[in-house]
């Protein structure tokens, strides 16, 4: 009997009608669309999207869907089957919110959708960090103190028409530290100050910095912000450091004999008396052989602070005595000598000598002075930061 009943139960499925699927309307569809991008994100993140002010713009994009498709629980028996990680429930839409009807709400997130050729192209939307930057840049007012920097802008710009300097188009990788100059916008400017280094949220090294411009003004912005800013402009340009001829060029002449190198070294101690004044900190010596070699044992040396350092710039130079042209050097600099103890890995007590608390462009017309024969009877001055 049994087996009578197996056969015609066979025999019937053979007639049975397939589930057809589910036919949807466009306007469902691009709803169900919009929820699965929202839904990859989540398995991408980790966590639901959120509409903050600092996330990134394709985050809110996707918060503001999440939002909408929440607030319109007639829609939920559509979404809800296919919600395996509870978005719809983890907003708590307010009450007060209007429900939108079906063509509203899928006009608003085709809207969205219009912003991108897909979620991770955008188009039409400017990104926060872009909006960021410009708007650092833009926003400079009058420098209190400039009266400073004008001489060695005046300078500067003597040295660019002489061809003690010269300009090159900026790099991306260049460095942007305290004594650089750049032409933004046709505009020198120069890096007078750089506060604290810190790791951003993207992982990138950050900064605030000072940057006087020679028109007089100051902006206090981000490094990533000039970086950017300098990378946009095209006719952007990074100022180099003077070349002072055959003494200190980047190669020698026949007939020249390479001598040695002037190093500018900033150091990274954490003494407070050094952290405090960092960017105007210099040690400044002379070698007759690597740089990096010199300071490769740096944190366990007196001389370099117990601590590391990095190399600011450099001179090479020809047929000099090394000797007297470092003890020009500190004579020259002796006012702003900086006045410290510390003790070496024994515990004895170390009177470092060569460094100084002075800008980098005070270094360079030193430099310049002394290939140029002008240093005679010069010396710093620090309440004016300047030769006199």
């Amino acid at each position: 009997m049994n087996d009578d009943l197996d056969a015609l139960a066979g025999e019937l499925a053979e007639f049975e009608v397939e589930d057809k699927p589910v036919k949807r309307s466009p306007v469902e569809e691009r709803l169900i669309a919009g929820f699965e991008d929202i839904q990859r994100f989540v398995d991408d993140a980790g966590h639901p999207p959120h509409n903050g002010p600092d996330n990134d713009i394709f985050e809110r994009l996707y918060a503001v869907r999440l939002e909408r498709l929440a607030a319109n629980t007639a829609y939920h028996d559509l979404l809800e089957p296919l919600d395996h990680q509870g978005l719809l429930k983890v907003l708590n839409a307010s009450d007060d919110d209007d429900e939108l009807d079906m063509d509203a709400l899928a006009s608003e997130l085709e809207d969205l959708d219009g912003l991108t050729d897909d979620i991770t192209n955008i188009r039409h939307v400017r990104p926060v960090a872009e909006r960021k930057a410009a708007e650092d840049v833009a926003s400079r007012e009058r420098c209190q103190d400039f009266e400073k920097f004008k001489p060695m802008f005046e300078q500067v710009q003597s040295e660019l028409t002489s061809g003690v300097r010269a300009t090159r188009a900026f790099e991306r990788k260049a460095e942007i530290e305290v004594g650089r100059l750049f032409v933004l916008k046709g505009q020198k400017a120069y890096v007078a100050e750089k506060g604290k280094v810190y790791v951003n949220d993207n992982g990138m090294t950050e900064a605030r910095l000072r940057v006087i411009f020679d028109n007089g003004t100051e902006s206090n912005l981000l490094m990533r912000s000039l970086q950017r800013a300098l990378n946009e402009d095209k006719a952007s340009r990074r100022i180099t450091d003077p070349s002072a001829g055959p003494l200190f060029a980047d190669a020698s002449v026949d007939g020249d004999e390479a001598s040695g190198v002037i190093y500018v070294l900033r150091s990274k101690s954490n003494l407070p008396v050094v952290a405090e004044k960092q960017d105007l900190l210099h040690k400044i010596g002379v070698t007759g052989g690597s740089v990096e070699k010199r300071i490769a044992n740096a944190k366990l040396d007196p001389t370099f602070l117990m601590a590391d350092v990095e190399i600011v710039t450099t001179y090479e130079l020809f047929n000099i005595n090394r000797v007297k042209l470092e003890n020009l050097l500190h004579r020259i600099f002796e006012a702003a000598r900086l006045d410290i103890e510390i003790k070496d890995r024994f515990g004895h007590p170390v009177t470092p000598r060569e460094w100084f608390l002075v800008p980098l462009f005070a270094i360079d017309e030193a430099v310049e002075r002394i290939r140029d024969g002008s240093i005679k009877g010069m010396a710093y001055d620090p309440k004016s930061a300047s030769l006199r």
